[in-house]
């Protein structure tokens, strides 16, 4: 009996063994993670002026801008534009910088599921809108893949709204771990102070070791 007990037990212990492998199986990090858009989206809702309320992206620890807005658009069938203005949180000056993306919708059958390949962002770039109630609140992913390199991954908390309610932000937060974003690096976006500003007062200095902003990427492009 003794022997039928331990055989028993090492075969028990090697199927938990081989669950857990499965589970643990490393992530193809070159690969943009599978996504599931919102179903029902209604794109004509979703279009107009948001507020960034929390970002992320892969490449970054530390967040590097504030005041980031959006403005959606559709210049034509199936292509989504958007403009975005946005400052970095280290310019004195606080001065308003302009960004522009493109996509297209690779399957009128999936509308929350964009894409684009221009040479300026690396490599195929997807966006999904994860949820949206279209009103008030929104949630974008957006995933970049370029050949035998690290995806690229960033996301928005939107409202139409300078800020949002905590119990939303949980609520949209929670949807995004399950797509590989670490939650420690989901920055609230300031939307304070937004006006660019030269105040008189400031020492030479201050002009002299200014950031050269044309010089810095905007929130939308990743290096490798």
């Amino acid at each position: 009996m003794e022997k039928y007990i331990v055989l028993a037990t090492i075969l028990a212990v090697f199927v938990l063994n081989s669950a857990w492998a499965r589970i643990k199986r490393p992530e193809d990090k070159t690969k943009c993670p599978v996504v599931k858009a919102i179903r029902n989206f209604d794109l004509q809702q979703m279009l107009g002026e948001w507020y960034v309320i929390e970002y992320y992206a892969s490449s970054e620890e530390a967040i590097y801008y504030k005041c980031m807005r959006a403005d959606f658009s559709m210049p034509a069938l199936e292509t989504i534009n958007m403009n975005f203005t946005y400052s970095f949180t280290d310019d004195p000056f606080n001065e308003q910088l302009f960004g522009n993306i493109t996509w297209i919708i690779p399957n009128p059958a999936e509308p929350a599921h964009w894409t684009h390949s221009e040479d300026t962002y690396e490599g195929v770039y997807n966006t999904y809108v994860l949820d949206s109630d279209y009103t008030s609140w929104a949630l974008l992913l957006h995933c970049a893949e370029k050949s035998k390199v690290p995806r690229y991954l960033s996301s928005f908390i939107m409202s139409r709204e300078p800020d949002l309610g905590v119990n939303v932000k949980s609520y949209l937060r929670d949807k995004l771990p399950r797509y590989d974003i670490d939650l420690t690096y989901m920055f609230d976006m300031s939307q304070d102070d937004c006006n660019s500003t030269i105040p008189e007062d400031l020492p030479p200095g201050v002009f002299l070791n200014r950031p050269q902003v044309v010089n810095r990427r905007h929130p939308m492009k990743h290096q490798h």
